[in-house]
């Protein structure tokens, strides 16, 4: 007496639950950025203006008609590095500008939420820091008295943005971020997206020039 065959298992269907997570960005250029694992090659500046100029500072809790955005943040810090010191190099300049580029795509976290986020998100930060960095013609790793100086501009910056736009006393922000520097002072307002993107590039474009000659 023959005995029925076996029959086959049905095949499963992939589905999206067993796929592994997508980690990585379409950028408006076209470029296919890896979030886990970024690349120089997939980094372009416009993508970077675009999305920095389309960041908003303080979770955009700020006064005016436009939020202030991270790329108008970097123009401001770039500038006060160069008051504090007077000397600093043209690819200092760039590393300046480009301080805050990380944000393009992991947007602008307050400081105390970065500190809940602990090592893994600054490992990924200086990950795409580092990229950037390689990207345009500039070391891996900052400098350490570099580094120094732009958390210095970087306060700075923000102790006109929390007192001019967010509503901070003099004597609170001065608590928070340290104090103003000597010899300068600044009036902020607030550009639209289009306006610090336009800015941002520009910059950077003469910066990048002027590093090349």
């Amino acid at each position: 007496m023959s005995t029925p065959a076996a029959k086959s298992k049905p095949k499963l269907k992939r589905t999206t639950k067993d796929a592994p997570p997508r980690a990585w960005q379409r950028m408006l250029s076209g470029r296919r950025l890896d979030l886990l694992d970024p690349s120089a090659i997939d980094i372009e500046i416009d993508d970077i203006a675009l999305g920095l100029s389309r960041v908003a500072r303080w979770n955009g809790q700020t006064l005016g008609a436009y939020g202030f955005s991270v790329a108008q943040h970097c123009l401001v810090v770039e500038e006060i590095c160069a008051h504090i010191d007077p000397h600093i190099t043209v690819p200092h300049r760039l590393m300046a500008l480009l301080h805050d580029a990380a944000e393009y795509v992991i947007g602008d976290m307050i400081s105390p939420f970065k500190a809940a986020l602990g090592f893994d998100y600054r490992r990924f930060e200086n990950h795409l820091e580092q990229a950037i960095h390689i990207r345009f013609g500039l070391p891996a790793l900052m400098p350490a008295p570099v580094k120094k100086l732009i958390k210095q501009a970087d306060h700075a910056c923000a102790y006109f943005e929390a007192t001019q736009l967010v509503g901070f006393s003099d004597t609170e922000a001065r608590e928070y971020f340290g104090e103003p520097p000597t010899g300068y002072s600044l009036t902020i307002t607030p550009l639209s997206d289009r306006q610090a993107g336009e800015a941002f590039v520009a910059r950077f474009n003469h910066l990048l020039s002027e590093m090349k000659r």
